[in-house]
Protein backbone atom coordinates (compact mmCIF):
# COMPACT_ATOMS: atom_id res chain seq x y z
CA UNK A 1 0.00 0.00 0.00
CA UNK A 2 1.25 3.84 -0.59
CA UNK A 3 0.87 6.33 1.73
CA UNK A 4 -1.16 9.24 1.15
CA UNK A 5 1.47 11.77 0.84
CA UNK A 6 3.36 9.34 -1.92
CA UNK A 7 -0.21 9.34 -3.29
CA UNK A 8 -0.70 12.94 -3.58
CA UNK A 9 2.72 13.58 -5.15
CA UNK A 10 1.70 11.72 -8.56
CA UNK A 11 0.04 14.42 -10.00
CA UNK A 12 2.63 17.09 -8.11
CA UNK A 13 3.59 18.75 -11.64
CA UNK A 14 -0.12 19.04 -12.53
CA UNK A 15 -0.78 20.80 -8.88
CA UNK A 16 2.75 22.89 -9.87
CA UNK A 17 1.31 23.89 -13.12
CA UNK A 18 -1.79 24.84 -12.03
CA UNK A 19 -0.07 26.91 -9.00
CA UNK A 20 1.56 28.48 -11.70
CA UNK A 21 -1.37 29.34 -13.79
CA UNK A 22 -2.78 31.34 -10.99
CA UNK A 23 0.75 33.29 -11.20
CA UNK A 24 4.74 33.37 -10.94
CA UNK A 25 5.73 32.53 -8.37
CA UNK A 26 9.37 30.81 -6.55
CA UNK A 27 9.67 28.12 -4.78
CA UNK A 28 8.42 28.95 -1.21
CA UNK A 29 5.57 30.62 -2.77
CA UNK A 30 4.49 28.15 -4.64
CA UNK A 31 5.00 25.71 -1.31
CA UNK A 32 2.74 28.23 0.01
CA UNK A 33 -0.12 28.28 -2.60
CA UNK A 34 0.32 24.14 -3.29
CA UNK A 35 -1.18 23.91 0.43
CA UNK A 36 -4.40 25.84 -0.90
CA UNK A 37 -4.45 23.19 -3.40
CA UNK A 38 -3.64 19.72 -2.51
CA UNK A 39 -5.75 17.88 -0.39
CA UNK A 40 -2.32 16.54 1.15
CA UNK A 41 -1.35 19.87 3.66
CA UNK A 42 2.60 18.04 4.38
CA UNK A 43 4.07 18.69 0.61
CA UNK A 44 7.61 18.27 0.85
CA UNK A 45 9.32 21.23 -0.48
CA UNK A 46 12.15 18.80 -1.72
CA UNK A 47 9.76 17.36 -3.97
CA UNK A 48 8.34 20.62 -5.26
CA UNK A 49 12.03 22.16 -6.19
CA UNK A 50 13.36 18.84 -7.76
CA UNK A 51 9.29 18.88 -9.97
CA UNK A 52 9.97 22.96 -11.12
CA UNK A 53 13.56 21.52 -12.27
CA UNK A 54 11.87 19.38 -14.21
CA UNK A 55 9.23 21.23 -15.80
CA UNK A 56 12.32 23.92 -16.37
CA UNK A 57 13.89 21.34 -18.14
CA UNK A 58 10.93 20.24 -20.31
CA UNK A 59 10.10 23.26 -21.19
CA UNK A 60 6.78 23.85 -19.53
CA UNK A 61 8.39 26.61 -16.93
CA UNK A 62 10.70 29.22 -17.59
CA UNK A 63 12.61 30.51 -14.63
CA UNK A 64 14.63 33.76 -13.73
CA UNK A 65 16.50 34.51 -10.85
CA UNK A 66 15.17 38.12 -8.76
CA UNK A 67 17.94 39.98 -7.34
CA UNK A 68 16.25 43.21 -6.84
CA UNK A 69 15.63 42.36 -3.26
CA UNK A 70 17.46 42.14 0.11
CA UNK A 71 18.75 38.53 0.71
CA UNK A 72 19.58 35.40 -1.11
CA UNK A 73 18.09 35.44 -4.34
CA UNK A 74 15.36 33.65 -5.97
CA UNK A 75 14.21 31.55 -8.27
CA UNK A 76 10.97 32.93 -9.74
CA UNK A 77 9.31 30.57 -12.47
CA UNK A 78 6.31 30.87 -14.64
CA UNK A 79 4.72 29.24 -17.32
CA UNK A 80 5.60 29.03 -20.78
CA UNK A 81 3.51 27.92 -23.72
CA UNK A 82 4.12 24.85 -23.63
CA UNK A 83 3.25 24.27 -19.90
CA UNK A 84 -0.25 26.19 -20.50
CA UNK A 85 -0.31 23.02 -23.14
CA UNK A 86 0.65 20.80 -20.48
CA UNK A 87 -1.91 22.06 -17.97
CA UNK A 88 -4.81 21.58 -20.60
CA UNK A 89 -3.04 17.92 -20.90
CA UNK A 90 -3.48 17.11 -17.09
CA UNK A 91 -7.23 18.92 -16.95
CA UNK A 92 -7.96 15.90 -19.60
CA UNK A 93 -6.09 13.03 -17.76
CA UNK A 94 -7.31 14.05 -14.31
CA UNK A 95 -11.17 14.78 -15.75
CA UNK A 96 -10.60 11.17 -17.08
CA UNK A 97 -9.64 9.14 -14.38
CA UNK A 98 -12.14 11.17 -11.79
CA UNK A 99 -14.90 9.26 -14.46
CA UNK A 100 -13.25 5.90 -14.16
CA UNK A 101 -12.43 6.37 -10.16
CA UNK A 102 -15.91 7.66 -9.34
CA UNK A 103 -17.54 4.70 -11.40
CA UNK A 104 -15.43 2.09 -9.39
CA UNK A 105 -16.48 4.11 -6.17
CA UNK A 106 -19.99 3.65 -6.53
CA UNK A 107 -19.99 0.14 -7.73
CA UNK A 108 -17.91 -1.17 -4.97
CA UNK A 109 -20.10 1.29 -2.92
CA UNK A 110 -23.04 -0.62 -4.07
CA UNK A 111 -21.20 -4.33 -3.70
CA UNK A 112 -19.38 -3.70 -0.60
CA UNK A 113 -23.16 -2.44 0.97
CA UNK A 114 -25.11 -5.37 -0.22
CA UNK A 115 -22.12 -7.72 1.07
CA UNK A 116 -22.04 -6.32 4.84
CA UNK A 117 -25.99 -5.11 4.91
CA UNK A 118 -27.45 -8.23 4.49
CA UNK A 119 -25.37 -10.81 6.08
CA UNK A 120 -24.42 -12.45 2.73
CA UNK A 121 -21.35 -14.99 2.49
CA UNK A 122 -17.77 -13.65 1.43
CA UNK A 123 -17.31 -13.78 -2.00
CA UNK A 124 -15.43 -16.94 -3.24
CA UNK A 125 -12.49 -16.34 -5.25
CA UNK A 126 -12.14 -18.19 -8.39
Amino acid sequence: MTTEKTKGYRHLPAFLLLALAHGPGHGAALHSRMQGLLPVRDTDSGAIYRTLATLEADGEVVGAWDVSKRGPAKKTYQLTERGWDRLEFWRGDIAYRARLLAAFLEDADAVLAGKRGEGDEPCQKP
